[in-house]
């Protein structure tokens, strides 16, 4: 009997020190989450003490989620609009940004700009800035053309008149939440606009066309539509500044000038070494053939010695043959003092 009465008092005492445990875990618990608990309970969140037990054990800051919806609610963002804590949870859990998208939509709602949480969430997970967006789309964004920090400060073009024209431009742009996910960003813009100015001054007949109207720039590069399939909307292009440049088409045709000069002059060198082996080759022939009339001359004497010796010459034959060659010189020189 003393056994069992030693045994209930055991019992007792463990059963006493659980409940103290449990109500001690209870205590701290409760004192730890009674100031997110009453805020809830005072701004009408919605969200109860078992829940942000919950978010503890989800490896959710209850904190952040009590405090963006208590914002929401404030802000008239009921529960209809699918802002829920079970959503907040599930948006911080992907590793999204629940404050900035609530105060995202809070802007786009003041704004009366149509944004659901669902886009809103979309948007913040594609990692683009959803609460920037919203004031981009409020109050429009200029954007500098060539983009502050590029390798060029200046848009340089040609008009047909062969004259350079240095422009500057600034692009006014409003974001698109509609395009937001899978738009181009600014970038595109930039380079699109670039194009566009480039190719509307090439397409001017005289640079003094666009210096009087640089509007005609603008109103040509609106009506391509650059902003489609980017996050944005070209609202306006200005031209800020505009410079002459130099004169291409001069320098290009002195170019060519230059160029058919040299290709000239290669071709009257190539003619005049040709001339000029023309020339050798014949001087060549002339050497060769004076060597075969020396070569020839050669052999008269021994002709004249064979004929000689076999008889077919005679003595008065030789001094005939003599006289006529003097004859024939004689008659040579008084020809040539004639002419002279």
């Amino acid at each position: 009997m003393l056994i069992a009465q030693t045994g209930m008092q055991i019992l007792g005492v463990f059963m006493s020190i659980v409940v103290l445990v449990i109500g001690l875990v209870v205590f701290f618990v409760f004192i730890r989450f009674f100031r997110l608990w009453i805020q809830s309970v005072m701004t009408g969140a919605g969200i109860r003490m078992f829940d942000l037990l919950g978010m503890t054990f989800r490896k959710v800051n209850p904190s952040i989620i009590t405090h963006t919806k208590i914002m929401a609610v404030q802000a008239g963002l009921d529960e209809s609009t699918g802002i829920t804590s079970k959503a907040l949870e599930a948006h911080y859990l992907a590793g999204g940004n629940v404050s900035q998208v609530i105060r995202a939509m809070i802007s786009a709602l003041k704004a009366k700009i149509k944004l659901s949480f669902k886009d809103a969430t979309a948007i913040d997970l594609a990692g683009r800035d959803v609460l920037e967006a919203v004031q981009t789309s409020v109050y429009p964004k200029v954007i500098d053309c060539p983009a502050k920090g590029a390798n060029r400060v200046t848009l340089d073009a040609v008009a047909k008149n062969g004259i350079q024209l240095k422009v500057k431009a600034r692009v006014t742009v409003r974001a698109n939440l509609e395009r937001l996910i899978g738009g181009a960003t600014e970038e595109t813009i930039v380079a699109r606009v670039g194009e566009g100015i480039v190719s509307a001054i090439g397409s001017a007949e005289s640079h003094k066309n666009v210096l009087e109207s640089p509007d005609v720039i603008s109103k040509a590069v609106l009506a391509r539509r650059l902003d489609a399939q980017t996050a944005f909307e070209i609202v306006s292009i200005d031209i800020a500044d505009i410079d002459v440049g130099e004169n291409i088409g001069a320098r290009l045709q002195a170019d060519r000038a230059e160029a058919d000069t040299r290709v000239a002059r290669a071709k009257a060198e190539g003619r005049r070494a040709m001339a000029v082996a023309a020339e050798q080759e014949k001087s060549a022939q002339i050497e060769e053939s004076r060597a075969k009339l020396f070569e020839a001359e050669a052999e008269v004497p021994k002709a004249m010695a064979e004929s000689f010796r076999t008889g077919r010459l005679g003595i008065l034959d030789y001094y005939k043959l003599r006289n006529v060659q003097a004859d024939t010189d004689m008659r040579t020189s008084i020809a040539k003092g004639s002419g002279n």
